[in-house]
């Protein structure tokens, strides 16, 4: 075997048949490390925001991902400005039924969950035998990341075809935004597998909330290509306009205080995206249907919270 870049092993010998997709595996996440991610995510951008060539872009975009139309509020491709008007589509009134009970907890975002369960203290599983620090993911906030040890969590992949608004798991009033600057890798299950600390490497955002289950963190993360995430309160946060530092923001005093309710649209992604969602240790037990590889849509429930 011959060490392939940050971790990443390559087999220098021949391979059995069955073993040939997981070279060709290996080798597309090798060539991400390879590939100027900004400047492609930013130059396909381009492409994203223009009425040229749209419905060829979307025409085409549908029949590869199969992407169903049925449960937007438009669903006739055509009627879309442009590629990210139909990528961010909405969804019809009531496509998506929340749950009863003041105790729900519920998904984000419709997607595949990826990894769910417990912090194990400081960390966070990211694919089996991958871990990365609860702190990394945050920017480095170590005092905020001290709320979350030994929370629960739940990361969510949304897929090309899946719908890309993010809303909110429970009700809250928003505390804090983080931008944090960072590569651009693709976030498909493939590279989560292989790239260590993936989510603590790319661009993303973290939004902070008080809830009634204390702490409750969402974090947007950006992806190969477009890479563009939106927050109803602050419009577009990244691509930034040139900055590579670390953004904070605080909302806490701020009048009148930004508050959303259990599945109020909070954000939205331009291609690419996972969602991950944090709590404090102790306040919220997640169902036992929310597990890795489960599909689920957004206002399904998460879990409860404990004590509510």
């Amino acid at each position: 075997m011959a060490p392939g870049l940050n971790g990443v092993i390559t087999r220098t010998h021949q391979l059995r048949p069955d073993s040939a997709a997981t070279q060709m595996s290996t080798l597309s996440v090798l060539l991400q490390y390879l590939l100027p991610h900004h400047a492609l995510s930013r130059f396909t951008a381009l492409f994203a925001e223009s009425a040229l060539l749209k419905n060829l872009l979307i025409g085409s975009f549908i029949r590869r991902y199969r992407v169903d139309l049925a449960d937007a509020l438009v669903t006739d491709p055509k009627a879309f400005e442009n590629f990210n008007d139909f990528f961010t589509r909405e969804l019809k009134p009531g496509a998506r039924p929340l749950p009863e009970g003041s105790d729900a907890v519920v998904s984000p975002a419709d997607g595949t969950v990826s990894q769910a369960g417990t912090i194990s203290g400081k960390v966070l599983l990211q694919a089996k035998g991958r871990f990365f620090e609860l702190a990394e993911l945050l920017g480095g906030n170590t005092a905020l990341a001290e709320q979350f040890h030994d929370g629960s969590f739940a990361t969510i992949y949304l897929s090309p075809r899946d719908y890309h608004r993010v809303h909110m798991p429970l009700a809250g009033r928003l505390e804090k935004m983080i931008y944090v600057p960072g590569r651009l890798f693709s976030v498909n299950p493939r590279t989560t597998e292989k790239v260590s600390g993936l989510f603590a490497r790319n661009e993303r955002v973290v939004c902070v909330f008080h809830t009634a289950a204390g702490p409750m963190a969402v974090i947007m993360v950006g992806a190969m290509i477009v890479a563009g995430i939106e927050t109803v309160w602050s419009g577009t946060v990244c691509p930034s306009s040139g900055t590579r530092i670390i953004r904070e923001t605080d909302f806490d005093n701020r009048s009148p205080p930004i508050e959303l309710a259990m599945g109020a649209e909070m954000g939205r992604f331009k291609l690419g995206s996972t969602a991950i969602v944090l709590f404090g240790a102790g306040a919220v037990e997640l169902v036992s249907e929310i597990k890795a590889e489960a599909a689920v849509q957004m206002g399904q429930p998460l879990g409860k919270v404990r004590d509510a």
